[in-house]
């Protein structure tokens, strides 16, 4: 984080009045604006803002995703200023599934591992799809049929697979 002096860019007519103003609202317990830092954060796209105030710090602030497979759901906690592509390495470890042989879907439009969940407009408890690569999932059966589908055994028989 870049923390940078405050700069007054108009001068006031009476510095009798902003010391005062200033003094009552220290006094009141209110912070002055006279003496703060401004408070400065790089978004992902590179771009240097002020730093929101908000009740909820957006650093810390976590999101929870219900993440949808064809056959059963996931609720997954993650920081909402996350990647997709982090999305899908914490995925892997839930699922299985490598994150190179996932993809997921948000608003009906495939993300890239690149993309930034708070970017793309992921809120908490938004539901996310995730599918297995049709490519890849027919190539790992291609695989496995032919490594292990020389000799089956069924019912007791043998059963060979000839391949033409």
């Amino acid at each position: 984080m870049i923390k940078l002096r405050c700069k007054k860019f108009f001068r006031s007519n009476s510095k009798v009045a902003s010391t005062n103003a200033a003094a009552a609202a220290a006094a009141s317990g209110g912070d002055a604006k006279l003496g703060d830092e401004i408070k400065w954060e790089l978004r992902p796209g590179g771009m240097l803002v002020q730093k929101r105030e908000c009740v909820e710090n957006d650093e810390e602030s976590i999101i929870t995703l219900t993440v949808s497979t064809v056959s059963q759901w996931h609720d997954i906690s993650i920081r909402a200023t996350s990647s997709f592509g982090e999305l899908k390495m914490i995925l892997a470890i839930v699922t299985g599934l490598e994150p190179k042989e996932q993809r997921l879907l948000y608003r009906g439009k495939e993300r890239e591992d690149y993309e930034y969940l708070h970017m793309v407009g992921v809120k908490d408890k938004d539901k996310v799809l995730l599918f297995e690569d049709p490519a890849i999932k027919e190539r790992k059966l291609l695989n496995l049929t032919a490594t292990s589908g020389r000799v089956q055994v069924i019912g007791g028989s043998t059963y060979h697979t000839i391949c033409v």
